[in-house]
């Protein structure tokens, strides 16, 4: 199986659902891409590597940076990617998962990086309910 994880930026939630899916599907063919590439945020990677799952050699991509293929499922994870993605060629399902953007809170470092980990375990839980209806 082979899913593809759109966001606006493939910074943070992408990431985050990379990680996860991974986790959860470990025989699947996952990666994740942005309209636009704005590199991985610290504070994701932290927060994923606060559950074990680092995302050391993530890279930030855009759709035009990956391989060409078809994908068996595409997964939006914000309003904004799911509203301007380009049509992609092939037969493949699609799912809409959003999720609030951490990389918008505000506060104190504390205060950040707690939305981070909220977000990161809303990601956990729905990776894991998409992994097992699969």
């Amino acid at each position: 199986m082979r899913i593809l994880v759109l966001c606006t930026g493939n910074s943070c939630r992408s990431q985050m659902a990379e990680a996860w899916l991974r986790h959860y599907l470990p025989d699947a063919s996952i990666r994740s891409a942005g309209i636009e590439a704005h590199g991985v945020n610290p504070r994701a990677a932290a927060a994923m590597a606060d559950v074990g799952l680092p995302l050391d050699g993530h890279t930030s991509d855009t759709l035009g940076e990956l391989p060409d293929g078809a994908w068996d499922v595409v997964v939006t994870v914000c309003d904004h990617a799911r509203d301007v993605c380009p049509v992609l060629p092939g037969t493949h399902r699609t799912v809409h998962a959003p999720f609030p953007d951490p990389a918008q809170a505000t506060g104190t470092e504390a205060e950040i990086m707690a939305q981070f980990c909220e977000v990161r375990d809303r990601i956990g839980r729905w990776a894991k309910a998409f992994a097992s209806a699969v």
